[in-house]
């Protein structure tokens, strides 16, 4: 059985795309490529496909993963051409390789992000400095098994303000993967409760990296590509 592992993007309005509607949407597509599956056993078997660090819904990303089981060996590029041509604009194939053994979810330790929120420099700024000061800021998520509080500062490597084009900041967050996750939108929402100022507007959230974390170069976090690791 051969695996191959996907990346992918979620881009322009497809971010508003849930998980169970990509995943039915890439059922389709698979099945429109004609790729050579492996199914499940069992009285309704489904294609093997095998997703990891889904992210939230709304969430812009560049860096979404999968794992395909397939019944015959393929050429990958062949994969690659076949589901960018049947998959949606917006829901686009960034790479697919053969995977090299393992959990690919267990490689997916951290994620590096880029925010865009309302506000000034100055005030944006002003947040994240006090948010970085924090030893700890209680958030409040909704989640499948009810309202959690997560420490919004625990898993946060680094954040900054990269650019600023009013009406909004951009910020870049390094954020380590732990359970249960902390989200993006969680420490926007700390940042707020810090500084006591009320958020405006929609924040754009693109995740631009997930993978590995590397923290051999000290004070330089680094997010590693899954899908190359030699």
């Amino acid at each position: 059985m051969q695996r191959l592992r996907v990346r992918y993007a979620k881009r322009g309005r497809l971010r508003f795309t849930s998980h169970r509607d990509f995943s039915r949407a890439f059922e389709r597509a698979v099945f429109r490529a004609r790729v050579p599956m492996a199914y499940s056993s069992g009285f309704n078997p489904h294609p093997r496909i095998s997703y990891a660090g889904a992210a939230p819904t709304g969430s812009a990303s560049e860096a979404e993963y999968l794992e395909l089981a397939l019944a015959a060996v393929v050429d990958p590029a062949d994969i690659h051409a076949s589901l960018a041509e049947a998959l949606p604009d917006g829901l686009d194939v960034v790479e697919v390789v053969e995977s090299a053994g393992g959990s690919l979810s267990d490689l997916l330790e951290a994620s590096r992000w880029r925010l865009e929120v309302p506000g000034t420099a100055d005030e944006v700024a002003d947040e994240v400095t006090a948010f970085l000061a924090a030893d700890s800021v209680t958030v409040q998520r909704m989640t499948k098994k009810g309202l959690r509080d997560l420490d919004a500062r625990a898993p946060v490597l680094s954040l900054a303000v990269v650019a600023a084009a009013p009406p909004t900041v951009t910020l870049e967050l390094l954020i380590r993967h732990l359970v249960p996750a902390v989200r993006p939108d969680d420490v926007l929402a700390a940042m707020a409760a810090v500084s006591g100022r009320e958020p405006g507007g929609v924040p754009l959230l693109t995740r631009l990296e997930q993978g590995p974390l590397d923290l051999s170069d000290t004070g330089n976090a680094q997010v590693r590509d899954p899908l190359h690791l030699g």
